[in-house]
């Protein structure tokens, strides 16, 4: 039996399904990962230089332009066939709980409810020194062109610099989320990793407790990321292509 073949028996058969998602899913959207090339003024720069608390605190304008200039990239990308299909995937009667690395909105922009975001959104920022959430009205900026140096807006409660609510590197997982997605890993039938490079930590462990806990592990993604594990399967390809042919394999009768 293929691999393909193998994967459609194991979500027919499911009743929980974790759907974890990283960079390479929005990558087909057209949303650069960090492999990608930057263009422009941002060239200049490593995203990894400027994903920090010591960042934003050397140069706030800096960092707030920059992931304002994200935020516009990943408005001007659409959900593609495989949030679609994650979406259908939540109505066919099973539970399906929805875990992405990813800080955009496109899974919920298609369709999906409750998503757990590891590592938080661009969509919510919150104030740099009292932690309060504030409203989307604080993004709502624009930046004329890649690099440009954007003043962050102030906390209404304590004239704090606002910043993304996203998790930089440094920084400890959401709790809540991060508590919600290790039950789902270890409760599930089936896990799907998709997009995912498998080297981001403490996330990346996700799948490992999926196995350890009896699932299936189904890996989607366009390079070999398995580990050889029995209950593991490696589906070459991209996700857009992948996911909905192993959707309709596995939910046709």
């Amino acid at each position: 039996m293929d691999g393909l073949a193998v994967a459609a028996t194991a979500l027919r058969q499911s009743r929980h399904i974790v759907v974890f998602t990283g960079a390479g899913i929005s990558a087909e959207s057209g949303i650069p990962t960090f492999r990608d090339q930057l263009t422009g003024l941002w060239s200049r720069h490593d995203p990894q230089r400027l994903e920090t608390a010591k960042a934003f605190r050397a140069n706030p304008a800096l960092v707030w332009g920059w992931y304002l200039w994200r935020r516009q990239q990943m408005l001007q990308a659409q959900p593609n066939a495989a949030h679609h299909a994650i979406a259908r995937l939540a109505v066919s009667g099973r539970q399906v709980t929805v875990i992405t690395q990813n800080i955009d909105d496109l899974h919920e922009r298609a369709g999906s409810q409750g998503v757990v975001h590891l590592h938080g959104s661009l969509m919510t920022p919150k104030c740099f020194a009292c932690h309060r959430a504030a409203g989307l009205s604080s993004v709502e900026q624009s930046v004329s062109e890649e690099g440009e140096l954007v003043e962050p807006p102030r906390c209404t409660h304590c004239n704090g610099r606002l910043r993304p609510g996203v998790v930089w590197f440094g920084e400890d997982l959401p709790t809540g989320a991060w508590k919600a997605a290790v039950q789902a890993a270890r409760h599930c039938d089936v896990l799907l990793s998709i997009g995912t490079s498998g080297v981001v930590m403490p996330a990346a462990s996700l799948p490992d407790l999926a196995l350890a806990s009896g699932a299936v592990v189904i890996h989607i993604n366009p390079i070999d990321v398995g580990m050889d594990k029995s209950k593991e399967v490696m589906l070459i390809g991209d996700a857009g292509q992948v996911l909905p042919t192993l959707l309709e394999r596995a939910l046709a009768s």
